[in-house]
């Protein structure tokens, strides 16, 4: 059994969001499936860090989903900030079992443990580096480092090494994200994927070791839609 993991996917599947008019972005949901298809077995687990659907909703979503749930491997699912779909993981459980998508699992205030990895993660949240950050966004960044440390916390009562998953990035060009770095580190974090950044923004994305941690970019674009081994 191996883990993957692969952000943005963007699906539209069943709305009319055209992700083709961006470069990079011509027929990338087949070549999201077979890429996925060629690599993923069934026993295989894919973390997919955020920006999963267009859909506004878990009914509009529904098509993203069944396209996902048909593709081998467990799917754990965590929000991105394009995600407006997502509701509590009590309601979006209960709408995966009723749909009958037994693949997928939302990672939200909790971790996994798959061969000898604790998956933890969140969404994260928009940072600068000029303290200029507006009350608002830093009310959202301290939710979501609340929810990193309780994603950290529950991990601690598994055994692996802890991998932390996010959406947006902690630490992109000169850039830092204090609120989420500093618990990465008061955990002992290694590894650490993300998603979010695009285009020509990639090249200013952090992909090597900062701060004794290693940082990778895994968006769809980005990967070429080929989900990342990580073991």
């Amino acid at each position: 059994m191996a883990v993957f993991t692969i952000a943005d996917p963007h699906l539209s599947l069943g709305g009319s969001k055209a992700m083709e008019i961006f470069p990079g972005w011509d027929g990338y949901v087949a070549l999201l499936e077979a890429n996925w298809r060629a690599a993923v077995a069934p026993e295989d687990t894919v973390v997919l860090a955020g920006d999963i659907s267009w859909g506004m909703s878990l009914e509009e979503s529904l098509d993203d989903f069944r396209f996902l749930d048909r593709l081998p491997g467990r799917k754990l699912i965590l929000k991105g900030n394009h995600d407006y779909w997502w509701t509590t993981k009590n309601k979006m459980d209960r709408f995966f079992e009723h749909e009958g998508l037994s693949t997928l699992q939302i990672l939200h205030n909790n971790a996994f443990a798959v061969e000898g990895l604790i998956l933890c993660g969140t969404r994260g949240w928009i940072f600068d580096g000029e303290g200029t950050m507006k009350p608002d966004d830093r009310k959202v960044l301290a939710r979501e480092a609340g929810r990193l440390r309780a994603s950290l916390e529950a991990g601690r009562q598994l055994e692996g090494e802890p991998v932390v998953f996010l959406h947006y990035p902690p630490v992109y060009a000169s850039q830092i994200c204090t609120e989420i770095l500093d618990l990465l580190c008061a955990y002992g974090i290694r590894r650490c994927y993300y998603g979010h950044i695009h285009g020509p923004a990639c090249r200013y994305a952090v992909n090597g070791t900062a701060f004794g941690i290693e940082f990778r970019l895994v968006s769809g674009d980005f990967l070429r839609f080929q989900p990342m081994k990580i073991n």
